[in-house]
């Protein structure tokens, strides 16, 4: 009778030496070759950010300011060398002390120990990559995607879907909290001011004029700030946001026009109209809860805006980092036009307490790739559910931002959204004052051991009780100037572009009326 030999199994333990060995060599060679190089960047310190040289941190490296409104040819580049960092240092130091006995002065710096400085423009910021597939156009040379958007470039709906690729890419990990933390800080370092020293270099065509007195650090226009990391060579592009008396930001409530004016056009349904007693930022308005969709488009789309402005600085830093992979971050009215710029060029983009800019970016035409998965998305929105500005709710004649000036109608973000439950973990209430940048750094990204989860957006609808018409024929009793339909070129199957003739507001008081026309 035949007996079954009963079966040994083999245990790790009894491996051979040289086995072991080999094993442990294999594992190791092929970790080396199978993450990405910017994973193996040091250790993570006990800040949970990178523990490496100094290459491998973001630094700034210059700054860029464009002007809008009448001054929106003129745009110009400061490169932060040491000597305009120790300038900057010391204003910092001197409006530090002034205002920290204020109680209702913002601070212009984060008061965590963890990230204090006497200097923020010296200061060197630490940030995890992850890889990244994003779904991006193929090609994204800016003459092409401009006019990609306006309509210029004609393509059957097979040509446009072509397009579209999916590319492999770092982009910021924005599941991990220091990492967060310093981009809100990037964000932040924005508004920070610096003495009106150093060579300015003007990045424009060459212009014969003098320069205009309200063309400067304070004056209406935007601000880019690059840092950048070059170890890694990744750039990070930190656009300022809002800065307004009455609509706390900044902290610094630098009185810029034409912050409110934008802030009106990109986020209110039509050109701000929310009554009969309003001044509208532009002339689209047709009749009640009636507005001209292209005469919006057109708007946003001018050269005085300041979509068009970051495009520009985007441009600039494109040609000084040609080869370099670049996120966008901002706050604010920042951080809807690092999404916006984020979109547009496929860029991973970063938005600290945006309002919602979904139906701008309708406006605009910016590319939305064909049946994206969510996971295949570079944008996110950070934002805490005690901010009405952030979550759409400060709106309306009787809300706190329509008593100041600012129609915020719109809710809808793009991407993915990053929401701080406070009203529930920390009882907060909902407050205008809670959109401060560094009220969310100090009390919410420092606040909370881990980053929000990003999810995608619930179902949202902006502007649903408004009639948008795609043109109109109208006549301006005021000036007598005949807005007629121009003939439309062909364009894609799958979006209209209809363009008008007309002449322009291109200046503006702080009460919005128009005091300069262009033809």
């Amino acid at each position: 009778m035949l007996h079954k030999r009963p079966s040994r199994k083999r245990s790790a333990s009894t491996l051979h030496p040289g086995c072991m060995l080999l094993i442990v060599v294999l594992c190791l060679i092929v970790y080396y070759f199978a993450v990405p190089s910017y994973l193996l960047v040091g250790k993570r310190s006990s800040r949970g950010a990178l523990d490496q040289k100094s290459e491998s941190t973001f630094k700034l490296k210059s700054i860029y300011r464009h002007g809008v409104g009448a001054n929106h040819r003129l745009q110009q580049r400061l490169e932060v060398t040491p000597e305009v960092i120790s300038a900057a240092g010391t204003l910092y130091q001197e409006i530090a002390a002034q205002i920290q006995d204020n109680e209702d002065q913002e601070p212009l710096w984060t008061n965590n120990a963890e990230y204090a400085t006497n200097n923020p423009f010296a200061f060197e910021f630490q940030l995890r990559g992850v890889p990244l597939m994003m779904k991006r156009m193929k090609q994204r040379d800016p003459d092409f995607i401009e006019s990609y958007i306006y309509g210029e470039t004609y393509m059957t709906e097979d040509e446009e879907h072509a397009m579209w690729i999916d590319d492999d890419i770092v982009a910021p990990n924005v599941t991990d909290r220091d990492t967060v933390v310093s981009l809100a800080l990037m964000s932040s370092n924005a508004y920070v001011r610096i003495p009106q020293t150093g060579d300015w270099r003007n990045v424009t065509e060459p212009w014969n004029e003098t320069e205009p007195e309200d063309f400067g650090w304070d004056g209406d226009g935007i601000r880019g700030h690059v840092f950048y990391n070059e170890l890694e060579n990744i750039v990070v592009l930190s656009i300022k946001g809002t800065s307004a008396q009455g609509l706390p930001g900044s902290g610094e409530d630098e009185t810029t026009g034409n912050d409110k004016i934008n802030d009106n056009l990109l986020f209110s349904c039509c050109c701000a109209r929310v009554s009969y007693l309003w001044t509208t930022v532009c002339d689209c308005y047709v009749k009640s809860y009636t507005c001209d969709e292209s005469c919006l488009e057109k708007e946003l789309r001018r050269k005085d805006r300041f979509y068009s402005a970051i495009v520009d600085i985007y441009k600039g830093v494109l040609k000084e980092y040609p080869d370099a992979a670049m996120w966008v971050t901002g706050h604010s009215l920042g951080g809807a036009l690092a999404s916006l710029l984020g979109r547009t060029f496929g860029l991973p983009a970063v938005a600290f307490e945006s309002p919602g800019e979904l139906l701008a970016s309708k406006r605009l035409h910016l590319p939305f790739p064909p049946g994206l998965p969510s996971y295949m998305e570079g944008i996110w929105h950070f934002g805490h559910n005690a901010d009405p500005i952030f979550m759409g709710t400060c709106n309306g004649a009787s809300s706190s931002c329509s008593l100041v000036g600012y129609a915020m109608e719109t809710a809808c973000h793009t991407g993915r959204v990053c929401v701080y439950d406070v009203v529930n973990d920390k009882g907060w209430s909902v407050n205008m004052f809670n959109h401060r940048i560094h009220k969310v750094i100090d009390e919410v990204l420092l606040g909370y051991d881990q980053a929000a989860k990003c999810v995608e957006p619930e179902p949202c609808v902006d502007c649903y009780n408004w009639n948008f018409i795609p043109s109109r024929n109208w006549e301006s009793s005021s000036r007598l100037i005949t807005k007629t339909k121009s003939q439309a070129a062909p364009t894609r199957t799958t979006r209209t572009t209809t363009t008008t003739s007309s002449s322009t507001c291109v200046g503006r008081n702080w009460l919005g009326f128009c005091t300069k026309y262009e033809l």
